[in-house]
């Protein structure tokens, strides 16, 4: 298992033992996952975050 799926898992299990159901937390387990998932994907260096918003030139 990669580290950034066991971030994304773990982030939606934490908004939803948190939050406990509706709209608003369906948004928020999203959010935490979405969170987790890169957390943990930059920690395991599957993921570079900064890749996306450095320019052509710094290539």
């Amino acid at each position: 298992m990669k580290a950034s799926f066991a971030g994304l898992v773990a982030g939606l299990l934490l908004a939803l033992a948190v939050i406990g159901g509706g709209f608003t937390g369906f948004l928020l387990a999203v959010v935490l996952g979405a969170i987790g998932f890169a957390v943990a994907g930059k920690l395991s260096g599957e993921i570079d975050l900064f890749e996306r918003f450095r320019g052509r030139r710094d290539r």
